[in-house]
């Protein structure tokens, strides 16, 4: 199961690889879409050779608009963590203060037990109790 779902992260990190370096290889498309296209005739796009590179320009537009996107998606991750910190800290103190209480509660049952005598009953009642 696990080598599958490894199999699977590599190909789409493969995928994601091969998509960035036909990007960095191939200018961009010109688009020119005409207003009405007949019905029997499809639009196709013009295939450019593989030797064609994008332009210094273009390569730094695209480094440009990367960094932006990261810049943005990290903002905004950081914003979330921001507000959820609070709750974070609240939980945490109460499964603490839960905790805590729990403990004092499993010693108070402890010394009870052990300072109490065991509750006088007949030997059928002990012996259903035991059964439980």
């Amino acid at each position: 199961m696990m080598r599958r779902q490894r199999d699977h992260e590599s190909r789409d990190f493969y995928d994601l690889s091969a998509l960035v370096l036909s990007l960095l290889r191939s200018p961009p498309m010109p688009i020119s879409l005409p207003d009405h296209f007949p019905d029997s005739v499809h639009p196709i796009r013009p295939r450019y050779s593989s030797s064609m590179h994008i332009s210094p320009s273009g390569f730094a537009s695209m480094l440009l608009g990367i960094s932006l996107a990261l810049m943005l998606c990290g903002s905004v991750t950081f914003f979330i963590g921001f507000l959820l910190l609070p709750w974070v800290l609240a939980l945490i103190f109460i499964f603490y203060v839960v905790g805590i209480v729990s403990s004092i509660s499993m010693a108070g049952r402890l010394i009870l037990c052990y300072f109490l005598p065991p509750p006088s009953s007949s030997s059928k009642e002990v012996s259903d109790w035991k059964l439980l």
